[in-house]
């Protein structure tokens, strides 16, 4: 089974960078969106033989999340059930037999590190939902994080430091979910894997440099291990600020 996360950064603007020839030469089972920036009803796919499950932010043009998958789910949820949590569209699960599915936007500490404080109640609810999951059945969640976990994971650590994405408060709640038992499914492929990154600043010729940051990912329950195939992060494909990333499982 091959899937595939992407931060589109803007479906409507996506769509007209080739959105859909990227979306067929993937091919995948499940493609998983961020920040989408829609509301209902402002774009129409026709993907056939894909069900599609929506979640929009309350504030107009801003995040929201979308998962199309050619396997009819069990269950869909839309949001953690925290009601401060669930005004921005940023999270879908869906369940199937043996595992649960979710696609989730991070929110981003931003300038200054403005909402780094609102991030680390985020991020202590977020995995509280995780584990609330787990304990049912396995769990496979993707999606824009809005951290680059180690210095191998971004271009110019050392600049970077205190910077919204790096800070040491951000990488310390990322492994905290790895403690909680969860795999970065690309670095227990590629644990040594140089200059491969998912995020690239539309400034300074960024993405032509390579000057990037690895902060899209594809993590699983320990469970789940014996199941992993492969983890790949598609470099080559525009259409975004930043590029899909891929874990294939059994």
């Amino acid at each position: 089974m091959k899937l595939i996360s992407w931060n589109v950064n803007g479906l409507r603007a996506c769509i007209q960078k080739n959105f859909m020839e990227s979306f067929q030469m993937l091919d995948a089972d499940v493609v998983c969106l961020q920040e989408t920036k829609l509301q209902e009803g402002q774009v129409t796919l026709d993907l056939e033989g894909y069900y599609q499950y929506w979640n929009y932010a309350e504030k107009k043009g801003y995040s929201g999340t979308a998962i199309f998958t050619r396997q009819k789910p069990f269950n869909v949820t839309y949001g953690i059930g925290v009601k401060e949590h669930d005004r921005e569209g940023r999270v879908i699960t869906l369940e199937y037999a043996d595992y649960f599915l979710i696609t989730v936007y991070v929110p981003n500490s931003q300038n200054e590190l403005a909402r780094l404080p609102y991030r680390m109640e985020w991020e202590a609810a977020f995995l509280a939902y995780l584990k609330k999951l787990e304990e049912r059945k396995p769990v496979i969640f993707c999606g824009d994080l809005n951290v680059a976990h180690q210095e191998i994971d971004l271009k110019n650590p050392k600049t970077n430091r205190r910077n919204a994405g790096f800070t040491d408060e951000e990488r310390a709640c990322f492994t905290r979910i790895l403690e909680n038992g969860f795999i970065d499914t690309f670095r227990y492929f590629y644990p040594e894997q140089t200059d491969i990154y998912s995020w690239w600043s539309y400034r300074f010729h960024a993405r032509e440099k390579n000057a990037g940051w690895r902060i899209d990912y594809f993590c699983v329950s320990k469970q789940l291990e014996e199941r992993l195939i492969d983890a790949k992060i598609h470099t080559d494909i525009q259409g975004s600020d930043h590029c899909p990333v891929e874990l294939d499982i059994m």
